[in-house]
Order: C-alpha cells, then sequence, then structure tokens
C-alpha cells in the first residue's frame, strides 16, 4: 500500500442531513489537472461520524486532508497529485 490513511474521530455526530446529490459518497480530485501524476486513494466509506481523513503518500509524502460526517455523502476516494517527477498513475 503506497498510502497510509488515517481517520481522526472529532467526537461526534452528524447533525445535518446528506447531500441528496451523493447518496454513493464523493469522488475528490484534489489533483493539479488531467495531465497531472496522481493516485486514486479509496476511503474506508462511510466514516463513522464526523471526522477528518489524514492520507499520506509513503512514495512522496504528500499529506492531504479530507472532513467527513459519518453520512451518505462522506468521501469514499480522493485522488492526489503527485509531487514526485517520476511519479505513477493509476
Amino acid at each position: 500500500m503506497h498510502h497510509v490513511i488515517e481517520w481522526l474521530d472529532s467526537g461526534y455526530e452528524p447533525v445535518n442531513p446528506p447531500n441528496p446529490q451523493y447518496p454513493d459518497g464523493m469522488n475528490v480530485n484534489l489533483a493539479l489537472g488531467p495531465a497531472a501524476k496522481s493516485c486514486l486513494v479509496q476511503l474506508p466509506y462511510p466514516a463513522r461520524r464526523c471526522g477528518v481523513y489524514q492520507i499520506t503518500c509513503r512514495e512522496c509524502e504528500i499529506k492531504v486532508a479530507l472532513t467527513t460526517a459519518g453520512r451518505a455523502d462522506d468521501p469514499c476516494s480522493v485522488r492526489i497529485g503527485c509531487k514526485v517527477q517520476k511519479g505513477r498513475q493509476n
């Protein structure tokens, strides 16, 4: 596994209803454009409740964070841009 996924629990339960446009979760794209080298990371879905996913690439050491709410509209995947020029596309 090229990525470390940590979930940081905020200790809160969701209070707002989920966004009906994303009944199966959100696919978040944090890459710098279609030509950028990137990796697609599947996230544990849905999150247990409100918190943050912290994703770190072991290869290029980029680190990103995504909030969660323990609802259907939580992120289910994230595309992360690679900081290494020779990065791979998957």
